[in-house]
């Protein structure tokens, strides 16, 4: 092979960016790059109520189960919370379909990466990337397809928790406690504001994402609640300097039944 090819081969390969190598080799594959027809807004699942929140170990990423088209349940069971690598997780609100694309690519990004340049990027990299796909997706958002996630992870080097929040044109921000995104976000974040506590332990931490979750339940159509005879809970990851984990729905249940329990109580006393 003369060396112009070779050349050639090493140029395609020698950007660390899988997305870019994407642009070259399937631009199609991209968010956003190809216009798509206007879809009537009612056939189009969105997903609705992701949070996350930081304790003393690191963060807690939450998001309940359900899936809108229009006034029906598209489904109970979507999941939310998509691990982007050992020490990092994105939250997905919006349309259902682009939002669980993009955290999948987001996640190939990370790992091209990784294994050309022989190292993670910093959380802020990562943050920075996120923020690059959302406004390739700007088009494709223009015409009704919002992708709005939430990104979380531990920073390793400073030894803390973090949490980025986006505009739908693809601004980052940080924000230093608690977040919430989505049709029921703001029920969430009105819950967290009065609950978030500075070093929260990890059980106070699991408490207070699920009763924001549960207040978001009451008051919008579009978040489901638990469902204990259907056995469907809220999905809940921790990303800690140990990594990114599960938390399991026999917890999440015992948590659950003990609020519900509380409001029961309550109002029974003021009944």
């Amino acid at each position: 092979m003369n060396d112009e090819r070779w050349l050639h081969l090493f140029n395609d390969y020698a950007n660390s960016s899988f997305v870019d190598a994407l642009r070259r080799q399937s631009p199609h594959l991209l968010p956003g790059a190809e216009p798509r027809p206007a879809t009537p807004e009612a056939t189009v699942p969105h997903g609705t109520t992701v949070l996350a929140i930081r304790y003393r170990d690191g963060v807690i990423m939450a998001g309940d189960r359900q899936a809108t088209a229009g006034y029906q349940v598209a489904s109970r069971r979507i999941e939310k919370i998509f691990k982007s690598d050992d020490l990092s997780g994105v939250g997905i609100a919006g349309v259902a379909g682009p939002a669980m694309e993009m955290a999948r690519l987001f996640q190939t990004e990370l790992e091209h990466y990784e294994k050309v340049e022989g190292d993670n990027l910093s959380l802020e990299g990562k943050a920075n990337k996120l923020s690059q796909m959302i406004r390739m997706n700007l088009p494709a958002a223009l015409q009704g397809l919002v992708v709005v996630p939430i990104f979380a992870g531990f920073d390793d080097k400073l030894g803390v928790g973090r949490l980025f929040k986006y505009d739908v044109t693809g601004g980052k921000y940080e924000d230093t406690d608690y977040w919430a995104q989505g049709s029921g976000g703001k029920d969430a974040r009105d819950s967290l504001k009065k609950r978030w506590k500075r070093d929260m332990s990890r059980e106070d931490a699991l408490r207070v994402a699920v009763e924001a979750l549960l207040d978001a339940s009451d008051e919008d159509v579009g978040t489901g609640g638990p469902d204990l005879i259907r056995g469907i809970f809220p999905t809940i990851r921790t990303i800690t300097r140990s990594g990114f984990g599960d938390v399991a729905d026999d917890e999440i249940r015992r948590v659950v039944e003990n609020l519900l329990a509380d409001r029961a109580r309550a109002e029974k006393a003021t009944g």
